[in-house]
Parts: structure tokens; C-alpha cells; sequence
């Protein structure tokens, strides 16, 4: 898959993993790259951008297995975020269809 199609979809791909429920880093990179080639670092930095945009909140859970995993949690903002993002993907992907055909 192009990067730029990938660069331009990943957000809603977190957001929309979130939606299902809080994870924690590892879990989303390992959910994600089953679909898409993606690294740990490129998914951080994604997390970080939304962090600091307000679409999610991270808190700390100890593990039996080691340290504690930092969870993502979405924000009121990042469904708000998320549910415009998918629909704009929708409306988009028609369009590009209807122009493929």
C-alpha cells in the first residue's frame, strides 16, 4: 500500500480501534499491523498527536508481566473525531469508486 494512503488513514484507524475500547500501545500497533504495514514508532507518534490534540487520555495499569502499560482512552472530542473522520472516509471512498469504475 502507497505510504501516503496510509499516512492519510491511520488516524482514524487508532481512533477507530479506540472506539471499541481503551488499549494500550502494543495492542493497537499489533491489531493495526495485521491490516497495515506500520511500525511501533510511526503508531507513538500518532498517539502523541492525539494526546496533545485532546482525543485521548492515557492512565497506567500494572501488569503481573512486567511494567505497567500506558492505555489510550478516547475523550468526548476523539468520537466527536472519530465519527467525522469515518464519515468523511466513507464519502470519500465513494467518490473514488464512482471515479474508478
Amino acid at each position: 500500500m502507497d505510504a501516503q494512503y496510509k499516512k492519510g488513514v491511520l488516524d482514524l484507524c487508532v481512533l477507530s480501534q479506540l472506539i471499541k475500547g481503551d488499549k494500550y500501545g502494543y495492542e493497537l500497533t499489533e491489531t493495526i499491523s495485521k491490516e497495515l504495514d506500520i511500525t511501533a514508532g510511526t503508531l507513538y507518534l500518532v498517539l502523541k498527536r492525539m494526546k496533545d490534540n485532546g482525543y485521548v487520555e492515557t492512565y497506567l495499569v500494572e501488569s503481573s508481566s512486567g511494567p505497567a502499560r500506558k492505555y489510550y482512552k478516547l475523550t468526548p472530542a476523539g468520537r466527536k473525531r472519530q465519527k467525522e473522520q469515518s464519515e468523511a472516509w466513507t464519502d470519500f471512498v465513494r467518490k473514488v469508486s464512482r471515479l474508478t469504475r
